[in-house]
């Protein structure tokens, strides 16, 4: 444990009594870890009640059972725990990756059947303090994640008990909600005020929607577009375009979607007892947007996200599967409406459709007509749009492009061109050097030959529990995690899992793993920038065809 008021080190080897001594001075403490509300809480409960806590992590570990499952004498012991692991498709050594750090792993096995020797201890140590420094840099790095979450415990009064809650089980406590059970998952209506008189196949497809077929596909306005239970997606691939100075690139978005879906057609989960609080929160969250007071409506503005995907959680009390499913089609069938309103515009030209909006080219002529005409489509649907004006987009798809506005700066969607932070750093050369290329026009080889530092070609690779080790030309290796580079020289990573042997995807046939840390290295001579190049412009060319 690390004691950040104090800024002290506290260890303990087989001391249940200092432990609990150490949990009294603390109780009434925030106690921060990673992956912690699954297993570390559990644990230390587990010693705090006299358990043997080799019986807990079998429990959780080997069995696959939730730590609450195992006594409800957890639920007596007080532990404020909160857990920085936000991202659950992220391990703590995979974002350690990112940041550049040292990721070697111990080689001490969890299995060993007796007692650790003193250097085996003394390894673990150093490897468990590494892992708590780690936690404590993540942890710093998405301090609004947990800012958010005290203001949402704040904002609406509740005991700090539920730190340990997920921001959508905070919602659901919020919202006073209990769970129901229904079984009407597909019992399909549609709004009284939908207007649709074109796509009418679009409409049969969801009225008699079962989960199958899974998607309809038809091209909307020349544009390929696939409605499913899911959401809508439609875009023209490896699509370039510049405006003119007489013509208008519009992202028409609505202004929360999905929350206001559910307060104007009453497809709030069943579950909620207090409606008309959601009806408060939104309120607030889209006045305090229109204020442009970003900090003081971020609960606000969470608990409205939240609560669309809590309706799909079966583990939320605000599990409801019908409402949710009605309120993604309505947001899918509301925006082919407008499209179709749209269609009188002569000039208009749909680039793609997206789960809360559209993105449109259409002539200056025409926006007065066109705001007319959303206007009108806002009246009838009780949703409200804005819009952003662009001048120039490359798109590979739906989820993947770069839209740059009239300032020349530029917004962008997909793993591609997506921008870069400290928690998520993967094949960063590549990222500026498409981004570079397309915004700048600046060659592929410019950005990425006078580059000199070896954390931007570092590519972040897990091997996932579904295989049993990793092999490093004919050599097994015992870690999960590796940072590659493409090398001149080195041998391939690959994949086993019992006789298969398999190739891991992006990751270059001959590498070296440099698992130490890199944050202040420079570039070797042995680093074969020339891999990087050519999966540079095989992006572009997915970008530009």
């Amino acid at each position: 444990m690390m004691d950040t008021e104090t800024q002290s080190e506290h260890i303990f080897i087989n001391d249940a009594d200092g432990l609990l001594k150490f949990y009294h001075q603390h109780k009434k403490d925030i106690w921060v870890g990673f992956n912690s509300n699954g297993y570390d809480r559990y644990i230390l409960k587990a010693i705090i009640c006299g358990f043997n806590p080799k019986e807990v992590n079998d429990w959780i570990i080997v069995k696959h059972k939730k730590g609450w499952e195992f006594s409800r004498q957890f639920n007596s012991i007080q532990l404020f725990s909160y857990d920085t692991m936000v991202k659950r498709d992220k391990s703590l050594k995979q974002l350690e990756g990112f940041m550049g750090h040292d990721i070697r792993e111990t080689t001490v096995p969890f299995d060993i059947p007796r007692k650790l020797t003193d250097a085996e201890i003394d390894e673990v140590i150093f490897y468990c303090r590494h892992d708590v420094h780690e936690t404590m840099e993540v942890f710093g790095r998405q301090l609004v994640e947990f800012q958010s979450h005290l203001a949402l415990i704040n904002e609406f009064q509740l005991p700090l008990k539920h730190i340990s809650k997920t921001q959508a089980q905070l919602a659901a406590t919020i919202l006073g909600a209990t769970k129901k059970e229904t079984d009407d998952a597909f019992d399909i209506f549609l709004p009284e005020v939908l207007r649709i008189n074109k796509h009418t196949n679009v409409l049969d497809f969801f009225r008699n929607y079962t989960g199958d077929p899974k998607e309809l596909k038809i091209d909307v306005l020349g544009v390929p577009h696939v409605f499913a239970g899911g959401g809508v997606h439609g875009a023209i691939s490896k699509f370039y375009y510049e405006c003119d100075s007489d013509e208008l690139m519009i992202m028409a978005d609505v202004d929360q979607l999905y929350p206001t879906i559910m307060t104007e057609y009453d497809l709030l989960s069943r579950g909620v007892s207090q409606p008309v609080k959601f009806k408060y929160i939104l309120d607030t969250s889209l006045k305090l947007k229109e204020e442009k007071k970003k900090k003081e409506r971020e609960p606000y503005k969470r608990i409205c996200n939240i609560t669309y995907g809590a309706e799909g959680d079966k583990y939320n009390a605000m599990y409801d599967p019908r409402n949710r499913l009605l309120v993604c089609i309505y947001g899918q069938l509301f925006l082919l409406d407008l499209i179709e309103k749209l269609e009188v515009l002569p000039s208009l030209e749909l680039i793609q459709s997206n789960t809360d909006g559209i993105l449109v080219k259409i002539k200056r002529d025409d926006f007065d007509l066109f705001d007319d005409l959303v206007y009108e489509w806002e009246q009838r649907t009780r949703l409200h749009m804005s819009f952003d004006f662009y001048k120039k987009i490359y798109q590979k798809d739906v989820n993947n492009y770069l839209i740059v506005d009239m300032e020349g700066e530029h917004k962008s969607k997909g793993a591609y061109v997506k921008k870069l932070d400290h928690l998520d750093y993967d094949l960063p050369i590549v990222n500026k050097a498409v981004v570079n290329y397309l915004v700048k026009g600046t060659p592929v080889e410019e950005t990425i030959n006078q580059s000199d530092k070896l954390i931007e070609f570092q590519k972040i690779t897990k091997i996932s529990g579904k295989f049993d080790y990793a092999l490093y030309g004919k050599k097994k290796r015992h870690e999960r995690v590796f940072r590659l580079f493409a090398s001149t020289s080195g041998k391939e990573l690959k994949k086993v899992k019992g006789d298969s042997i398999q190739k891991i995807g992006y990751t270059p046939d001959i590498c070296k793993i440099v698992n130490t840390d890199v944050t202040n290295e420079k570039t070797p001579d042995w680093l074969d920038r020339s891999w990087y190049i050519e999966l540079t412009q095989k992006r572009v060319k997915d970008f530009l065809g």
